[in-house]
């Protein structure tokens, strides 16, 4: 099951929320009781292997991707 993390506006906690994805967009109160919650974009589980750094694909630089500018 997913796992969504969330920020509490009141409080300042974060917290995780595991839900399927169909409630993915669901409110949820935050641990402390208050209810101004917003879910926060996280990157986790995008591609690469568990543990392991991916390295640069490319250039990775402006706009030419770094092959023909300093």
């Amino acid at each position: 099951m997913p796992t969504y993390e969330f920020r509490c506006r009141e409080c300042g906690s974060t917290f995780d929320v595991q839900r399927p994805m169909s409630a993915s967009s669901d409110p949820a109160d935050c641990p402390d009781g208050h209810t101004d919650t917003v879910k926060l974009l996280t990157m986790a589980g995008l591609g690469g292997s568990a543990g392991a750094a991916a390295a640069p694909q490319g250039g990775g630089g402006g706009c030419c991707g770094g092959g023909c500018c300093g």
